[in-house]
């Protein structure tokens, strides 16, 4: 699924991984296709799952149930993974569209969606715990925070379960379901949010966090990436941030 444009999101990761001559490959995993595993001698490092209509969902729905087991396992081994919208809707417990039956999530995210009678839409602005920059750090280990910027288009209302962690708390906009001020879930390495924009290019230290836990699992070791040079992207943040905040 890929209506709003989340493409930019898998440019930003190929681009700021081959900027630091790390080889991607992209590969589209559609309908019918299955997964490719370490069982047969391959693997996915990092996944990306795009947002989409109603309709599309419905079909995609009945697909993602039959690579639910490999997608659960594969993050609970801690393989990245990026869900906008609809691909985060349907990878938490269920959606129920505003007609029609419920569609099945696969439980990947403590969280459930439901159909509001409003669309949410509009720039958003989160502050998160996910991603601190190593100029942010805190030397003696103060909880420290980053803002992330996107924007939103949905008129679904996402519900966090007990105990669950969402990617940040939403200093302006709607979120998750425009009540309790929570935006995203995170479940180990695992993101799912409302953030178009697209989301990556708008906010590098997010995809760098993303190319880094892939590396990391792949290799089985810590991993330090080159840093890039980051200043229109961030000036971009900054204005973003002071404009819509």
């Amino acid at each position: 699924m890929n209506i709003y444009g989340d493409t930019g999101n898998i440019i930003a990761l190929k681009k700021r991984a081959e900027w630091r001559k790390i080889e991607v490959e992209v590969k589209n995993i559609s309908i019918g296709d299955r997964i490719p595993t370490l069982h047969v001698g391959t693997r996915i490092d990092l996944y990306f799952f795009g947002g989409g209509q109603d309709q599309s969902q419905e079909l995609v729905a009945k697909d993602l149930q039959k690579k639910a087991t490999v997608l659960k396992e594969e993050v609970e081994r801690g393989v990245p993974l990026l869900a906008i919208c609809g691909g985060y809707q349907l990878l938490g417990e269920y959606y129920q569209p505003s007609s029609g039956p419920k569609l099945p999530g696969i439980d990947i995210f403590p969280a459930y969606t439901i159909a509001g009678d409003n669309r949410m839409i509009g720039n958003i602005v989160i502050s998160s715990e996910l991603v601190v920059s190593s100029a942010k750090k805190s030397t003696n280990h103060e909880l420290q925070t980053t803002n992330l910027v996107g924007f939103e288009n949905h008129s679904g209302k996402t519900y966090l379960k007990e105990g669950a962690t969402p990617l940040g708390t939403v200093k302006s906009g709607f979120g998750n379901n425009g009540e309790d001020h929570t935006e995203g879930c995170v479940y180990q390495n695992a993101i799912g949010c409302y953030m178009h924009g697209s989301l990556l290019p708008k906010n590098p230290e997010l995809a760098d966090w993303l190319i880094k836990k892939a590396l990391e699992i792949k290799y089985g070791e810590e991993v330090k990436l080159q840093p890039l040079d980051d200043s229109l992207e961030k000036e971009a943040s900054r204005f973003a941030i002071n404009r819509f905040s």
